[in-house]
């Protein structure tokens, strides 16, 4: 009886989660029936998240919702921050530059207060949803504001939800790189590479000679582009390693309007991409570079790499290889040269 009662009050609670997952989704969907409605234009953001989830969830989420709901382009305007109007060029070509209406020190601040992900509609939010609704030519827009894709994902990350379930909810693709100018002369052949202290990354003792000696490694071979940009906008540190005549930095090159389209520029046209397992770790595969991102803690990476190993080879992505530093790290090991390990250094 003990058994039977324990596996009946098992299941119980299982059906009572999934029935709460199941009417959450069934709400996000209802609200976003309400943000689509009608023919008024759709205000798509704005987008002032991290820029992982903005290439794996969000670009791929709205290209969905305009499939999904057969939304013709004209009526959709993408509202995001650093130039990244490429990123959105098959879903919309109407792009607002969300720090042409907001100070890099307010998204700065948004950072270090805790804010990255937009799970609510913030102050800021509103100011830059009322700038948008001001320039719309009828005066008022929809909003389908990143709210809603964090609420319609979150079943997945907390893990009452499979990966078919995101699959079928996105759409990724290969990724144009905008025509920017690029403020750094870059080398016909290098490697592009973006360290910042994170979770899944912490810039510690540790950590930074292996950082450090990956960089070294890489350099013998190709020029290095450190993509340091020392803006500060997020809360995730740049980790800047000794500079030398092998790499290039762009830090204090950078304007914040657009900073991330050449980030995206530079990307683009490096042989490989290697960095923190995060940020643009995510968005370099799809426009079709090989890509190392770098981690020492997966604790809360699973999901989304589960995700990134399955859709990029399908978008015709560049191939994407994680690397777990932790064995090196607990083991009090380091990385090396080849002719060096070979040699027992």
């Amino acid at each position: 009886m003990r058994r039977a009662l324990a596996r009946w009050r098992a299941r119980t609670h299982h059906l009572r989660e999934q029935w709460t997952t199941w009417r959450r989704q069934w709400e996000v969907e209802r609200d976003l029936e309400r943000a689509i409605e009608g023919t008024a234009p759709i205000l798509a953001g704005p987008w002032l998240s991290e820029v992982g989830y903005e290439a794996l969830y969000w670009v791929p989420f709205l290209r969905w919702v305009k499939a999904a709901y057969r939304l013709p382009a004209e009526r959709i305007v993408v509202m995001s921050r650093g130039g990244t109007a490429s990123w959105y060029r098959d879903i919309s070509p109407q792009y607002i530059e969300a720090l042409d209406h907001a100070s890099p020190h307010e998204l700065a601040a948004r950072a270090s207060a805790g804010a990255l992900k937009q799970r609510d509609v913030s102050e800021l939010d509103r100011r830059l949803i009322e700038r948008a609704s001001t320039a719309a030519p009828a005066g008022a827009m929809n909003v389908l504001h990143p709210s809603l894709m964090f609420r319609w994902f979150a079943p997945f990350w907390s893990g009452h939800e499979t990966l078919a379930f995101v699959e079928r909810h996105t759409r990724h693709v290969r990724i144009e790189p905008p025509d920017v100018r690029v403020p750094v002369a870059l080398p016909a052949d290098y490697v592009a590479v973006k360290f910042y202290g994170a979770r899944s990354l912490p810039d510690d003792p540790a950590v930074r000679p292996q950082l450090r000696s990956i960089v070294d490694a890489l350099s013998e071979r190709f020029a290095v582009v450190q993509l340091d940009t020392g803006l500060g906008l997020d809360d995730h540190p740049d980790v800047r390693l000794d500079a030398h005549d092998r790499l290039i930095s762009v830090s204090g090159r950078l304007d914040a309007r657009t900073n991330l389209a050449v980030q995206t520029r530079i990307i683009a046209g490096a042989r490989m991409y290697v960095g923190t397992c995060g940020s643009l770790a995510w968005l370099a595969p799809l426009l079709g570079v090989p890509t190392v991102p770098i981690f020492t803690d997966a604790s809360f990476l699973h999901a989304h790499l589960h995700l990134a190993r399955r859709v990029y080879g399908r978008a015709g992505g560049g191939t994407f290889s994680p690397i777990d530093l932790t064995g090196l790290v607990d083991a009090g090991l380091a990385i090396g040269r080849p002719d060096r390990v070979a040699a027992g250094h």
